[in-house]
């Protein structure tokens, strides 16, 4: 990369190929734990780290086939496309289960372009699963503005970025991620060194840090709870509920306190784009509670619902929902919520019909990113089938429990068995239905000591 090695000399690359036998294994498990150390970048992607080949001859073997290829030659942005093609096709396999940590990539470039962050802005994830958000917007900022100056880029590089992903193995797989592209590579994280990407359970406690972007997708289907193992050896779950005082309300359901999160972690006039699953658009208690509080404080400008058969974890429904944090105000600071359907009458499949960043082209059209107040519905009594409409808070506010999944379209599969979708995509809807539909009653389980 033109500059000196983040990795001391005496554990580097050449380190290993100059010994042999049972010294080259010793000294691999050596590197290992000396990398782990300290909070840098290289620490985190080592962090935790085992030798899991035991044969100092198949390790020798190992090393000899890797220093055979040529990587210095490669280009940044070269190896940086072959992780990531590399990471999507272990998302693929649904045996692994790392299709939880992978957003559809279509999806974030979409999500990227309608936010827009600029040179010199600081932009986080809280549940940054391999780093897309985080990379997207590298990448916008990267070749957006033209050409960078030196403070921009050492910006870009190494301060306007931060993640929190609480599983160490998909958080090494982020900040792998992060290094092959070039970021983060010096440690430098703000004033103090570090890993842009911390490993960490980001709901834990308030960072003390503010953003003025967040772009995120948190885990969807699990409820916060602990392990508990009585004197008699008999294990049982018990929902935790999360307690803060920046919090507007306090609930073991993980997706809203990642909304209130969310909202706690920007600063004032900072953008938010959140990854939701339906159920916090119309659960009621603390999730109607957070929806009137976020309506009240926060801008919530857009909402676009997402089409199922998109993700590669199975039974997901979802939505992104777009607002800004606004000062204190005693009137509530969103007008109006612009939906997008993009769900109605769509079908896509990962393999027959997966998305593609296409699909997105009228929703970010739509969305008119510099010039909100100048948007247009498509949707009118004339054109019933348009998917992009307005509601104002008035009408927000009485809906029952402040329901904001909202539908106007007519589902023509309804109405028309011909209009039905492929027998294929129908099966693979039932399914995540099911598969949702279980996960529910999992933690109705839990909550009740069963």
């Amino acid at each position: 990369m033109g500059k000196a090695s983040a990795v001391p000399q005496d554990l580097g690359w050449q380190s290993l190929l100059q010994r042999d036998g049972d010294a080259l294994e010793a000294h691999y498990r050596h590197i290992l734990t000396e990398l782990g150390k300290g909070a840098g970048l290289i620490a985190v992607i080592f962090r935790k780290a085992q030798n899991r080949i035991q044969d100092p001859a198949k390790l020798r073997r190992l090393v000899e086939m890797i220093d055979g290829e040529t990587w210095t030659g490669l280009d940044i942005d070269v190896k940086g496309e072959i992780y990531e093609g590399l990471l999507e096709k272990n998302a693929q396999d649904i045996k692994s289960g790392a299709g939880q940590y992978f957003t559809p990539r279509p999806l974030i470039k979409a999500i990227v372009d309608v936010m827009c962050p600029r040179p010199g802005q600081t932009i986080a994830d809280p549940a940054c699963g391999t780093g897309g958000f985080l990379l997207a917007a590298y990448d916008y900022v990267a070749h957006r503005y033209g050409a960078l100056d030196r403070d921009q880029w050492d910006h870009l590089r190494h301060k306007a970025l931060h993640g929190w992903e609480i599983v160490d193995n998909t958080a090494r797989l982020c900040v792998m991620n992060l290094y092959l592209h070039g970021i983060g590579t010096n440690g430098e994280v703000g004033a103090s060194r570090g890993s842009p990407v911390r490993v960490a359970d980001s709901l834990a406690a308030d960072p003390g840090l503010r953003f003025n972007m967040v772009l995120t997708n948190p885990p969807f289907g699990k409820k916060s709870s602990v392990t508990i193992v009585s004197e008699e050896g008999e294990v049982r779950r018990e929902s935790q509920t999360m307690v803060r005082d920046d919090f507007w309300t306090s609930t073991s359901n993980k997706q809203i306190n990642f909304v209130q999160h969310v909202k706690t972690l920007l600063e004032i006039n900072g953008k938010a784009a959140v990854v939701v699953p339906d159920n916090v658009l119309f659960e009621g208690g603390a999730g109607e509670t957070v929806r009137r509080k976020l309506l009240h404080e926060c801008d919530v400008h857009t909402l676009l619902r997402l089409p199922t058969g998109i993700f590669y974890a199975q039974g997901v429904k979802a939505n992104v929902l777009f607002f800004d944090r606004k000062p204190a105000s005693e009137k509530p600071w969103t007008d109006r919520l612009w939906i997008y359907d993009l769900r109605t009458n769509i079908d896509f499949s990962l393999k027959q019909n997966p998305l593609a960043r296409e699909h997105l082209d009228e929703f970010v059209t739509c969305f008119k990113s510099e010039s909100r107040h100048r948007r247009k519905p498509t949707w009118s009594e004339e054109t019933s089938q348009g998917r992009w409409r307005a509601y104002t808070y008035d009408e927000l506010i009485v809906r029952d429990k402040v329901n904001l999944d909202i539908v106007w379209l007519r589902d023509e599969s309804l109405e028309d068995t011909a209009s039905l979708p492929d027998p294929d995509a129908l099966a693979a809807e039932i399914v995540e239905d099911l598969q949702a539909a279980l996960e529910q009653f999992g933690e109705i389980a839990e909550d009740i000591g069963a």
